[in-house]
């Protein structure tokens, strides 16, 4: 997200997550036309010198070194699943005072769910080779996913500066009530209108065309399964953007009311 420009009210947060789904639903697509290629996720599964984890967890330490040094990891909106990253060679950038100083992370629990539950919905089973290739996509999807659900952040920070909320917020916050706090960020007719918004994408940006130019909308004919997409999101992405929420709020506070987000 370009945080040069001062659009951070919750309407142009709830855009730029619009805007994931898009990049989400397509890496899935890219995912599956390859096997499952169940090795490169097993600790020892391929031999690496001097590394004892999985292939996945090789491959993706190594990109986020690549983009360390690119300065990826300094953007308020991006959270990298492995540690002991190099420095960046560029200069650094003074972005807005957007959150808190935090340090939620939740990437190890994606990574089990997407390994455990998403990967095996999206492809077939079997092993064909494309190891690399695979891997490549999987390091794709997870960072996308990462970067949606740690936008909770965001959308935590905005829906605290609510005035008619935040007293309200205040009062869970001190109370350490997970539940009540869970409960008021919930808004159920967005996760509904988001989730058939979701399934109707999937429909199209998985359809095949034809001589006309016309998608063929058939489940069947379908790259991806539709009920994959919308039960990720229900299952997993949405709460575990809630997670995210919460675990902010619950440390909201030591910074209140020093500090003002510069929306």
């Amino acid at each position: 997200m370009n945080f040069t420009k001062k659009n951070f009210t919750l309407d142009h947060i709830r855009q730029e997550l619009v805007r994931l789904e898009d990049s989400i639903i397509f890496a899935l697509i890219e995912r599956s036309q390859f096997q499952k290629n169940d090795i490169i996720y097993k600790c020892g599964g391929i031999n690496i010198k001097e590394f004892d984890g999985s292939f996945l967890e090789y491959f993706l330490h190594e990109l986020e070194c690549a983009h360390a040094k690119v300065r990826r990891y300094t953007s308020p909106d991006e959270t990298p699943f492995t540690t002991n990253l190099p420095d960046s060679v560029l200069p650094p950038i003074q972005f807005p005072k957007l959150l808190v100083p935090n340090n939620v992370n939740i990437n190890d629990q994606l990574m089990k769910i997407y390994i455990n539950e998403i990967v095996p919905k999206i492809t077939d089973e079997g092993d064909d080779g494309n190891h690399g290739s695979a891997a490549t996509k999987d390091c794709h999807v997870l960072q996308l996913l990462s970067r949606r659900i740690h936008f909770g952040k965001f959308v935590a920070e905005a829906k605290f500066n609510d005035p008619l909320l935040q007293p309200k917020y205040i009062e869970l916050i001190r109370n350490k009530d997970k539940c009540g706090i869970n409960d008021l960020l919930t808004n159920l007719a967005v996760e509904e209108k988001l989730l058939r918004r979701l399934r109707r994408k999937a429909a199209i940006f998985g359809a095949e065309i034809d001589g006309d130019g016309i998608p063929t909308l058939k489940e069947e004919d379908n790259k991806i399964p539709l009920d994959v997409v919308c039960d990720m999101y229900e299952k997993y992405v949405i709460p575990l953007t809630k997670v995210v929420e919460v675990e902010y709020l619950l440390e909201r506070l030591k910074y209140y009311p020093s500090f003002v987000p510069e929306f």
